[in-house]
């Protein structure tokens, strides 16, 4: 015998024997190397699918052979069937079948993973045969199977009749069948269910029918009924499997064949087939009860999953039907019992967790009928809704201290999902109950914190307060007339635990809006908030409250300002919170001191940033090493996120209701803005910091930042700092180009360009960064595709903002439309959008800029070809909007020339793709001229072309567009 390791190696058509098969498929299970391996499964794959495949796989089904060969064997006929059935000649088909047929009883006492396969195999055979050339398949199938089988007992014969139609409908499913056979087929599966449907029925109905043989028919009509076999006609077997749920062994696939059955799209056409399994459901709950009693998860988890596919699939079927409103109202009972199913979840329970989206669909149909039919069903229906308040509540509670420490980490955060999922429930049922819902909240919070009586379990107010914030947290409960007795109720809770001093944090957070309406209420929560933000374990809870605070009271505030930026300093100083908490901290004090007098905002600003900046000093001193790195970031960090919200300008404010703008305490001071106060103190610091770190792309990001989220806040008021900044970065972008860098300056363009005073600065920074650029695109740009994609945004935006900037003698207009075509051709998907977006800001101009004329008038045809080859099948499937929208610009703007770029682009053959006809080129060309209106419509042509160009079109993977 050959040696393995030549064989795999040597794809040659001559060398597929059935000894040599052997051998590679005995390298690729037993060889330990794994490119002996790999080399084995490329051969395989090209042997399987040869020529010489049709001989040996015949050879390796043999019986003496080993059941991994056989499988190969197997597999290898259903790759020819299924996928070269085109290769197999007409009058090949009967003996194909017969020998699949002969094969199959043999195997059905066999290994079973080869007897699946080749019913796989024959059940492709059936479908490329149905119905013209094999009519009446599937009754043919049971007639084989139910004659004597030479020697085959009937059981095992039986066995591989039931696989091979489970099969035969999953091949279906995922055959590569054209469409327009797809849909005789399914026509010619659907008539054979007749001989199917009484099959099926015999053998579960047979009291000797064994375990083995009832659960295989389960796993068929599961199968089947996937094709949408009329529930009308299924309907005898469907309460066959109720029968079969209380036998252990057959549950789970009843069950998986029930929730099949009934989930069919078409099965609510069938009312009366559905009204006669409500009960059949509802005798299910002696059965659920005992599996909850015995502690049975999952049979209690398949009872549910009937019920709630009933339910859920056809709830607006059963509440049309008025004279059964009890058994419907019984079900929704029966699925309210799962909701409420005893034990904590995910840890005693699974089941609670099916139900929810049952009430979300139950409330929209109820919600969906016209106002007189909806009141009568909101009568029945209220009671049960508020009833699913209190189970929901009851679900949402934490276990005992002590049980709770013993959940791992895994099912801490599935209690944590769960209750969000219960938080998004409870906030739709608010659609239905309304203010009635929070009154009933806050009636039972009151019961539990003012009875001196019973001693109440925390966790019983943790949950009652989480239903509050649920509905507070987005639904503006600003009218709500019980929200008062609930802020003071809050300081009457006795916190003595995480999860419920996390949970009064967050329905603080939750009622900011409310405040803010209401500020007399502020002394009674804020204190809590302020003790909250020194204990790290309410860190998220109580930063992002003061932070919503700080945002939707903040002209309230002051009184208070002295104190929160006190506790917030010494908070910040300890370090008690994470890095992204501690920015969160410093964007709550920016909106804080937004509203203060600028002599106080100087004062407190003064007084937070002192420390950091004395820290950064030190800082800059020291020889660059990872640590002092983090602790850099980390203070540029906390100013960018001071800055960012720091604002002292009050337009932009509007009242609550959205009318008009808060009354102007004062018109905006005079002097400079205090963060350009700020920054213009720290401006040297921050460069030597620079100076230091030039080379830390994180550093200088870090840097860019700060200035990025100032200029963004401040807009005009950041003037006085335009040169400064430009000159910096200029040097910046000189020494080290970086994208950051490139970032800022879009920002600064975007406000300064057009302002008379600081048009130079911005002008000769523009310059400085685009020659610095296009140096770098002389080099090869490739390695710097982030850079390369803020380069042309920002080329974008001087053209949108300030096209005078491309009139300029020393800025090389020719050379960056050069860089724009280059970039085109990037795999980098979001450089290629900015790049589109840089020449669909351009075309427009070549009737106003001379330069960008020229250039266009010059090179356009060179767009025009980049733009084709990434049609063709260079670029992403994703960019084709965006080139259309370059061709649609031409279109608009270059009419005469686009017409001969495209007829000189499209001639040389095999461009942009040799699947293209030149007719299809003619044509596409055609239909792009024609549309210089209907941007939609050219994007079509777009796409209809690029499907072309890749063969893909008339594909599954085009119907994804």
């Amino acid at each position: 015998m050959e040696t393995p390791g030549r064989i795999a190696a040597t794809p040659d058509a001559l060398d597929f024997t059935v000894e040599n098969v052997e051998t590679a498929l005995h390298q690729l299970y037993y060889d330990p190397n794994i490119e002996n391996k790999n080399l084995a499964q490329k051969w395989l794959m090209q042997a399987q699918v040869s020529p010489q495949a049709w001989q040996f796989c015949w050879a390796l089904l043999s019986p003496e052979k080993v059941p991994e060969i056989q499988y190969f064997g197997a597999s290898a006929l259903h790759t020819k069937i299924s996928r070269y059935w085109s290769d197999i000649p007409t009058d090949q088909y009967e003996s194909l079948k017969s020998q699949l047929f002969s094969q199959i009883a043999c195997f059905s006492s066999g290994s079973k993973m080869v007897l699946t396969r080749l019913c796989v195999a024959l059940a492709s055979l059936a479908l490329n045969t149905m119905p013209e050339a094999w009519p009446g398949a599937v009754a043919e199938m049971v007639r084989v199977f139910q004659e004597d089988g030479g020697g085959v007992d009937g059981r095992a014969r039986c066995l591989a009749l039931l696989e091979l139609l489970t099969v035969l409908p999953e091949e279906f499913q995922t055959s590569r069948l054209p469409q327009y056979r797809k849909g005789q087929v399914r026509g010619a599966l659907g008539r054979e269910w007749g001989s199917v449907c009484p099959l099926l029925q015999q053998l579960l109905r047979r009291t000797d029918s064994p375990g083995a043989v009832k659960a295989r028919v389960l796993r068929c009509l599961s199968s089947w009924v996937l094709l949408d076999v009329p529930l009308s006609e299924s309907e005898g077997l469907v309460h066959d499997c109720f029968s079969a749920l209380p036998d252990p062994e057959l549950f789970d696939t009843a069950v998986e064949a029930i929730v099949n059955a009934i989930s069919q799209p078409d099965s609510q056409r069938y009312v009366n087939t559905l009204l006669k399994l409500v009960p059949q459901v509802l005798a299910l709950q002696e059965q659920l009860r005992e599996a909850v009693q015995n502690g049975d998860m999952e049979t209690c988890h398949g009872i549910c999953r009937i019920a709630v596919t009933l339910g859920e699939n056809h709830s607006r079927t059963l509440l049309e039907q008025v004279d059964h409103w009890q058994s419907f109202l019984a079900l929704v009972n029966m699925i309210m019992f799962c909701t409420g199913i005893p034990g904590h979840y995910p840890v005693n329970e699974t089941t609670s967790s099916l139900t929810l989206t049952f009430w979300y669909t139950l409330q929209d149909e109820i919600m969906s009928f016209e106002s007189d039919k909806q009141a009568v069903y909101l009568q029945v229906y209220r009671p049960v809704y508020f009833q699913l308040v209190d189970v929901l509540l009851h679900k949402a509670q934490f276990p005992s201290d002590q049980e709770y420490a013993s959940w791992s980490s895994d099912e801490k955060e599935q209690f944590r999902i769960y209750r969000v999922d219960i938080s998004d429930t409870l906030m739709y049922v608010y659609e239905m109950l309304g203010s009635e819902l929070l009154s009933n909240l806050y009636d039972k919070l009151g019961r539990l914190l003012t009875n001196a009586e019973q001693p109440t379990s925390w966790q019983h107010t943790e949950a009652l307060l989480y239903g509050f914030q649920s509905i507070a947290e987005t639904i503006d409960v600003n009218y709500s007339d019980v929200i008062p007795g609930l802020i003071g109720l809050i300081p009457r809770i006795n916190i003595n635990n995480v999860q419920l001093a996390d949970t009064v944090m967050f329905t603080i957070g939750a009622l900011a809006e409310w405040l803010a309406d209401h500020p007399v209420m502020l002394s009674s929560v804020l204190p809590l908030v302020l003790q909250a933000l020194g204990n790290p374990d309410l860190s998220v809870s109580s930063v992002s409250t003061l932070k919503k605070i700080c945002r939707e009271c903040k002209y309230d505030l002051p009184p208070y300002a002295t104190n929160i930026v006190a506790v917030s300093q010494e908070v910040l100083i300890k370090q008690i919170h994470k890095t992204s908490q501690c920015m969160w901290l410093m964007q709550a004090l920016g909106f804080l001191l937004s509203a203060l007098p600028v002599e106080d905002i100087l004062r407190n600003l003064h007084s937070l940033i002192t420390p950091y900046i004395q820290q950064l000093e030190k800082l800059a001193d020291e020889t660059p090493n990872p640590s002092n790195k983090l602790a850099i970031i980390h203070i540029l960090g906390l100013l960018s996120n001071l800055f960012t919200t720091l604002d002292i300008s009050k337009q932009d404010d509007e009242s609550a209701d959205g009318s008009a703008p808060p009354v102007k305490t004062a018109p905006p001071p005079p002097g400079p803005n205090p963060v350009v106060v700020v920054l213009q103190q720290v401006f040297a610091l921050i460069q030597t910091v620079l100076s230091k770190w030039l080379n830390d792309s994180q550093v200088v990001e870090a840097v860019c930042a700060i200035f990025e989220k100032s200029v963004k806040t401040l807009l005009h008021d950041f003037a006085p700092m335009v040169s400064q900044l430009s000159e910096m970065l200029g040097q910046m972008y000189s020494t080290i180009p970086q994208a950051s860098a490139l970032d800022l300056t879009r920002q600064m363009v975007h406000i300064f360009a057009s302002e008379t005073d600081h048009f130079p600065p911005i002008k000769a920074l523009f310059e400085l960064v685009t020659s610095v650029t296009l140096s770098i695109f002389q080099q090869g740009p490739r390695d710097h595709p982030d850079i390369v994609d803020s380069f042309m945004q920002l080329q974008a935006q001087a053209l949108k903002r300030k096209p005078d900037l491309f009139l300029s003698e020393s800025l090389d207009v020719k050379a960056v439309f050069h860089c724009g075509v280059l970039s085109l051709k990037f795999p980098e998907a979001p450089t290629v959008k900015s790049t589109c977006l840089f020449f669909t800001e351009l075309l427009p101009h070549c009737s106003d800029v001379p330069p960008l004329a020229r250039v266009v008038q010059e090179d356009g045809k060179l767009l025009v070809q980049a733009v084709l080859e990434g049609i063709g099948g260079g670029a992403s499937r994703s960019l084709m909007d965006q080139f259309a929208d370059v061709l649609f610009c031409l279109n608009k703007h270059c009419f005469s020339l686009l017409a001969v770029w495209l007829k000189e682009a499209l001639q040389p053959p095999g461009f942009p793709s040799s699947r293209i006809t030149a007719e299809q080129k003619d044509n596409f060309s055609h239909q792009i001229l024609r549309e210089r209106v209907n941007k939609r419509r050219v994007k079509d042509i777009v796409k209809e072309f690029t499907l072309l160009c890749r063969g893909l079109h008339g594909t599954e993977y085009a119907a994804e567009y």
